[in-house]
């Protein structure tokens, strides 16, 4: 890394949730009617390396669509963000689509990245201050689903605030905590900030049940590794040759939902307390809600934005929004 890029990358600010918040929420979800596991678990170091590789997977379209709608508009986002931005990316993962909006944008004063993983985050943000050697780069580590502060950046001044949220992530959230996450969002970033959205759109189930359990099984993959990582961080005792991968479309809900389906009556360990799994029995671990234009916006108002812009592919798989804060 030159020296230009050390100085401009800020030290981490670490609020990644413990090992204790992680438990609980395990064995809350294993307690459930319905077993759940929390989504944002996935994503630890190695979750988060399979995710890139689905994101590359042929039957994966969202985020190539997006990129392609990001490249096609990338200039008119940064006019409506402006000059000197100070840029907040929610789940930054890998850091690849944010380099379209870097390059656009004029003068863009810092960029926070928050993300669950911690490896991940730094490594990410590592390379991202190679290409960017000029760019004030400050990590956040935390659980963007809940209320954490933005670091303060000492001498780095800034004309407008901007938030970016990619990916279909919109979608792993119910209606009610969509809202939530995005008036939490709209407090976070201030009144008259830009906040952009991808929101996947529905279209022929087909098309989403192949995205979600791709031929090469690296979303199967992806699925499984909660339970490794269960069985390393909290002494689990999850067999994965046990359980399959499924995805599931919801008709009702709009959603596509990830499950782990039990192969046979078995009883797992987790943090000193026993669960027990009937055949055929499934822990949800994920949802992917699918929106349709108009109500993506009407959510979008409930929740304090004043929609501006929304722009599609030619084939009306994937939108990006463009929404300012109330």
């Amino acid at each position: 890394m030159s020296k230009s890029s050390e100085t401009r990358l800020e030290e981490l600010q670490d609020l990644e949730p413990s090992v204790a918040e992680f438990r609980a929420s395990v064995v809350e979800g294993l307690s459930a009617p319905q077993k759940t596991l929390p989504c944002k678990f996935l994503y630890d170091r190695r979750g988060s390396q399979i995710f890139d590789d689905i994101c590359d997977l042929p039957e994966y379209y969202p985020t190539r669509t997006e990129r392609r709608i990001l490249e096609r508009h990338a200039r008119d986002i940064a006019a409506l963000v402006g000059p000197e931005a100070r840029l907040v990316e929610f789940g930054s993962g890998a850091g690849m689509k944010i380099r379209l909006l870097l390059k656009a944008l004029d003068r863009p004063a810092a960029y926070l990245p928050v993300d669950i993983s911690r490896e991940h985050l730094i490594a990410a943000n590592t390379d991202l201050a190679r290409t960017f050697p000029d760019l004030c780069i400050a990590p956040v580590c935390a659980d963007y689903t809940a209320p954490f502060a933005l670091p303060d950046l000492p001498g780095i001044a800034h004309k407008a605030t901007a938030g970016f949220f990619p990916g279909s992530t919109i979608g792993n959230f119910t209606r009610d905590e969509a809202v939530s996450f995005l008036a939490g969002a709209r407090d976070l970033l201030g009144r008259g900030a830009v906040m952009i959205v991808g929101a996947d759109l529905v279209k022929d189930t087909g098309i989403l049940r192949a995205a979600y359990d791709d031929a090469a099984g690296v979303t199967a993959a992806f699925n499984l590794n909660l339970l490794r990582r269960i069985n390393r961080e909290l002494g689990g005792t999850f067999q994965l040759a046990h359980f399959r991968h499924e995805a599931r479309w919801n008709a009702a809900l709009e959603r596509i939902e990830m499950h782990l389906v039990s192969l046979r009556d078995q009883e797992v360990m987790v943090g000193g307390r026993r669960f027990g799994f009937d055949k055929d029995e499934t822990i949800h671990t994920e949802s992917s809600h699918k929106y349709r234009l108009e109500t993506f916006r009407v959510l979008a108002a409930e929740a304090g934005y004043e929609p501006l812009e929304v722009w599609t592919d030619d084939k009306q798989l994937f939108s990006v929004h463009a929404l300012r804060t109330l």
